[in-house]
């Protein structure tokens, strides 16, 4: 499902963002990427939605050699990348409803569509009731809910969650991981960028450690001990 050989990402004039990285994500499985910061988690991240190219090495998605993707196909790949960040960047002037059709409308989506996923993916996340409100109306862990359904109206394969609890308390912080853990058991491969020990240690699922921008440990049924 997602494999990197030898990879590695330098920005100038000489910064070392991940060094010499191989690895292979199996499909359906959830991984935890973890390290202390600086250590090219989110760089790692980025790469595997073209956010960031490697300057060396391979990367494929699904059999698909993105790394040299051209700036026209990115969209096909990110519609098959489910993407949640630590800042929220939801629309304020628009609904949750219309936050999650926009996903769907700037991608050419036809009106019937949209009126049946968003729907569905509120479902998922538990805000049905909360559609119509703005997202001033809604808490921290409500706004993230609303970022990961629209992360999930395209069905996609993938999903990466970079710190998507950086923001969040301790209840909120378990709300979205037990939804991660619920949108992994539809199939979907998740991918799980964090520093929070607590909740690496409560998945008890693969665990890959990076230190100065390489693998230093990957173990399938992990704890975060650094």
């Amino acid at each position: 499902m997602i494999q990197l050989k030898n990879v590695s990402k330098v920005y100038p004039p000489n910064v070392i963002g991940v060094k010499d990285v191989s690895l292979h994500i199996r499909p359906g499985e959830f991984v935890s990427i973890v390290g202390q910061s600086g250590t090219g988690k989110s760089t790692l991240s980025k790469m595997l939605f073209a956010e960031e190219r490697p300057t060396t090495g391979k990367i494929y998605i699904g059999g698909w050699d993105i790394t040299n993707i051209s700036d026209q196909d990115v969209p096909l790949l990110r519609r098959q990348i489910g993407v949640v960040f630590q800042d929220f960047k939801l629309l304020p002037k628009k609904t949750v409803h219309e936050n999650v059709a926009f996903a769907l409308e700037v991608s050419g989506e036809k009106y019937q569509r949209i009126k049946k996923v968003v729907p569905q993916v509120l479902k998922i996340v538990n805000l049905s009731a909360q559609a119509d409100r703005y997202p001033y109306q809604l808490s921290g862990g409500e706004q993230q809910r609303v970022v990961i359904a629209r992360a999930l109206v395209h069905r996609p394969k993938i999903f990466v969650a970079d710190e998507p609890t950086g923001n969040l308390d301790t209840i909120n912080t378990r709300e979205i991981i037990d939804l991660l853990k619920k949108i992994n058991e539809f199939g979907t491969t998740v991918v799980l960028v964090t520093h929070n020990r607590e909740v690496v240690n409560a998945l008890k699922k693969r665990v890959i450690t990076l230190d100065n921008g390489q693998i230093v440990s990957d173990v399938e049924t992990g704890r975060y001990r650094i």
